[in-house]
């Protein structure tokens, strides 16, 4: 028999680090992905509104000797599941870039795959934890597309603080056996209610064509009451958006 500790409602938080073969290994803060359909995300946010700088300190320490003690080389994803009381727990460790390292780049001003890439050719992370910054709020939105088809009509925001990373294009073909994200949208700006606004007009101005999209959904979720308040866990989606398709 094998038991584990339940925690109820919790918020998912990963350390995102950085280690180099020399046994340098610095964190670049948290990301809150909390919102989730299935297990998978579909916002991310940095920083946590929920972790204070002690908080961020101590996650952060942890996550960093976990990756000493293996031994790890590259970047890296330490996750957590927080607690009700703010009490962590840890659930396992992403070993690659993963999709919403942008949130991370975004508040720190690093390249996050530039310093891959030097890890991989042998170079010394360069940096100390002490030169760590978070700077104002960053939130990712997954696009993600419900059905394969074709992109008839694609037009994405700009300006100051957003940034859209994707591959798609009008008359880019979506397969049957594809990956449904279609791109990322994140914006940045001094705090998270000005995040939020800059957000919301931001997909207010994405359009995809051709397709059916989450853009609605994803429109919705940062519209709630709970979202703006940051009461978010990984049961936000079954709790408000019951009817939600991903």
């Amino acid at each position: 028999m094998y038991i584990e500790k339940y925690i109820q409602s919790p918020r998912h938080v990963e350390i995102q680090i950085l280690a180099d073969k020399y046994g340098n290994v610095i964190h670049l803060g948290e990301r809150d992905c909390s919102i989730q359909k299935n297990h998978q995300k579909l916002i991310e946010e940095s920083p946590c509104n929920a972790i204070s700088e002690d908080l961020r300190k101590r996650m952060g320490e942890t996550a960093v000797k976990a990756a000493k003690a293996a031994g790890y080389e590259n970047a890296g994803t330490i996750e957590f599941l927080l607690d009700q009381d703010l009490n962590y727990y840890f659930m396992e460790m992403n070993t690659r870039i993963q999709v919403e390292h942008p949130v991370t780049e975004m508040v720190t001003e690093l390249d996050l795959i530039k310093a891959q890439i030097k890890i991989a050719a042998g170079e010394r992370l360069g940096m100390t934890q002490e030169d760590i910054r978070i700077n104002g709020h960053a939130i990712e939105c997954r696009i993600n597309a419900r059905m394969a088809g074709t992109i008839t009509n694609l037009h994405v925001p700009g300006g100051k603080g957003v940034r859209v990373d994707t591959a798609i294009y009008n008359g880019y073909k979506i397969p049957p056996n594809y990956d449904s994200m279609l791109l990322k949208l994140i914006v940045h700006d001094e705090d998270r209610e000005l995040a939020i606004a800059k957000l919301k007009s931001a997909l207010g101005e994405l359009i995809i064509e051709g397709v059916d999209t989450n853009i609605d959904s994803q429109y919705d979720i940062i519209c709630h009451e709970a979202f703006a308040k940051g009461e978010i866990t990984t049961h936000f989606i079954p709790t408000y958006f019951e009817l939600t398709k991903e």
